[in-house]
């Protein structure tokens, strides 16, 4: 079983611990899979309008998230 899937499992343990901890470290996953994905494509031209209506967020909140990386 990869860690993946083991930290996907513990995120429906009946342990308050153990799910919480589990959805912390998804939570750091999904942050990073999405930065690299922004970064990918605005690297690809990509608007910030186009990459918000994916994420389904307003224009503004993904280019504030963002900015700070200079994307």
């Amino acid at each position: 079983m990869s860690d993946a899937t083991k930290v996907a499992a513990a995120a429906s343990s009946r342990d308050p611990a153990v799910g919480l901890a589990a959805v912390a470290s998804l939570r750091g996953l999904l942050e990073s899979l999405e930065e690299l994905q922004v970064s990918n494509a605005r690297d690809q031209g990509w608007s910030w309008q186009q990459i918000a209506e994916v994420l389904r967020v307003s224009r503004q909140a993904v280019h504030k998230k963002y900015r700070r990386f200079g994307f």
